[in-house]
Formats: structure tokens, C-alpha cells, sequence
């Protein structure tokens, strides 16, 4: 049975260790780390088997865990996912914005082919990615638009330089219109998924994003529009978000808890 090492104790890394505790997922979750030690606590009060609570990331890696779930920050990402890797860690990345830098993903993939190591990145809140990666080579254009509530989107980075009063919005607004790469810098905590389908695909700087905030939608919508010479890929997800973060749809916490069952047990695998 695998060990698992937690890294962020949200709404995504509580329901992932309560997987865990309930044996969904085939593992043991042995030690878990967040830089708010009383998210950490709660959740372990959750717990029918309590893990251990380290009192730095370092420390997740160093114990004898066979995976490191991710579940916390870009930053963190990027400052910890390498020691991780050389550590001799499997690591599952959920804030997949991250591997945009290209400094990073370059650096981390180096690391897992030198120390014999996996990354896991898990599907996220859209579907299609399967045949998005088997169609890669003959892609011509491919473009996605989210539709939030404009709630899902307070607090992201964009509205530092775009003054808008998100309470003011009575319908349906485009609020950005780009490249993936800059979407992600934008809405850090919001478009993941434009980072997971440019990884699939075309690049970052190719696949295009279109953010939308509309005040009557109740659940958070991704739309893919995929074309080249193996013909046309249209994809609509309907998510509802996660009762304790909006931000989060939860067929993205699905996704994540699935993600870790495959990679801790020896089913058959479906799919590409």
C-alpha cells in the first residue's frame, strides 16, 4: 500500500485525504503539511487514521511517502515540486498553472527522467483530454471559454490592473480574451484547465481562453473547440462548484481522487 504525503489542506485536499481515510483510494496517508498549521489540524481531526503534521514542505518529502499530492499553490509548485522530485517522490500537481513556466515544467521534467520519477497531472474540471493529446500532431487551432459566476472569480490577480466591480455585473461579460499562458498568470486559482488542455495540445501560447462572468450561472462552464485534420472536437462540461470553494468545480476533486486511485492500485486503464 502506497504512503502518501498531503501538501495543502483545502477543499481539495481534505476531500482527496478523506478518499484516502475511507478507503476509496488504496493508500495511507502518512504525513501532511499546510502553511496554515490550523487548516492541517482540522482536517486531521477528520480522520479515523491520523497522519503525521510536518511543520515545512521539506519534511513531506524526506519521510517515506511514495507520492506527494499537491494541492495548495502555483508557488507552491514551483518552489518545492523539484526537492520532491529529487527526493525520489511521485508527485501529483493539482495547481497545474504552474508547469506554464517554462523554466519550471523543463527543470521538473529533467529531474523525473534523471531520478526515475512521475508527475501526475490529473484531468481537472473538463473532459476531452484524452483525445486532445491523441490528436496533438494534427491540431489547428484550439479554444476554450469558461463561464463562471462572477463570485468564482474574486481576488484573482487580473482585477489588480482591471478595475471592475465584479458586484456591478448584471450579465453575461467577457472579462478577458488571450492566450492561455496569460490566463493562468491572471486567474491563478480560476483556469487550471486552460493549463491542462494547452499541455495536451498546442502550447500555451496557442490555445486560446475567453473568460466569462455571468451572474446567473450556478455551475462553472468549459466549452473546447478543437480542429485540424483529424476533423472537429467539440466539448461542454457543466460543473457544479465545490460547496466550501466556488473556485473549485468538483468534478475536478473527482478527477484528482481518481487520478490518485489509478496511480495506487493496478486496475485496468481506461482511456489514452
Amino acid at each position: 500500500m502506497k504512503k502518501i504525503g498531503l501538501f495543502g489542506c483545502g477543499a481539495i485536499g481534505t476531500q482527496i485525504a478523506l478518499a484516502i481515510d475511507s478507503g476509496k483510494i488504496q493508500a495511507e496517508l502518512t504525513h501532511m503539511y499546510d502553511s496554515d498549521k490550523t487548516k492541517s489540524e482540522i482536517l486531521a481531526s477528520k480522520l479515523k487514521k491520523k497522519p503525521i503534521i510536518v511543520d515545512n514542505p521539506h519534511l513531506l518529502s524526506s519521510n517515506p511517502v511514495d507520492i506527494v499530492v499537491e494541492a495548495a499553490s502555483q508557488d507552491a509548485v514551483k518552489n518545492h515540486a523539484l526537492s520532491i522530485i529529487q527526493n525520489r517522490r511521485d508527485l501529483m500537481v493539482m495547481s497545474v498553472g504552474a508547469l506554464l513556466d517554462e523554466s519550471v515544467s523543463e527543470i521538473l521534467l529533467s529531474a523525473c527522467k534523471e531520478f526515475g520519477k512521475k508527475i501526475y497531472l490529473p484531468s481537472g474540471a473538463i473532459a476531452g483530454l484524452d483525445a486532445i493529446k491523441s490528436v496533438k500532431a494534427e491540431l489547428e487551432s484550439v479554444a476554450l471559454t469558461t463561464t463562471k459566476n462572477p463570485k468564482s472569480l474574486a481576488g484573482a490577480k487580473f482585477f489588480d490592473t482591471n478595475k471592475i466591480n465584479l458586484d456591478s455585473i448584471t450579465k453575461s461579460t467577457v472579462l478577458y480574451e488571450g492566450n492561455a499562458k496569460e490566463a493562468v498568470e491572471m486567474f491563478p486559482a480560476n483556469i487550471n484547465v486552460a493549463a491542462l488542455l494547452s499541455l495536451a495540445g498546442m502550447g500555451s501560447e496557442k490555445t486560446k481562453v475567453k473568460i466569462v462572468a455571468d451572474p446567473t450561472a450556478d455551475k462553472n462552464i468549459h466549452q473546447i473547440e478543437a480542429k485540424g485534420k483529424f476533423g472537429n472536437l467539440t466539448i461542454s462540461v457543466q460543473n457544479v462548484p465545490d460547496l466550501n470553494n466556488p473556485k473549485t468545480s468538483r468534478l475536478a476533486i473527482l478527477s484528482a481522487i481518481e487520478c490518485l486511485r489509478l496511480a495506487c492500485s493496478d486496475d485496468i486503464r481506461i482511456g489514452t
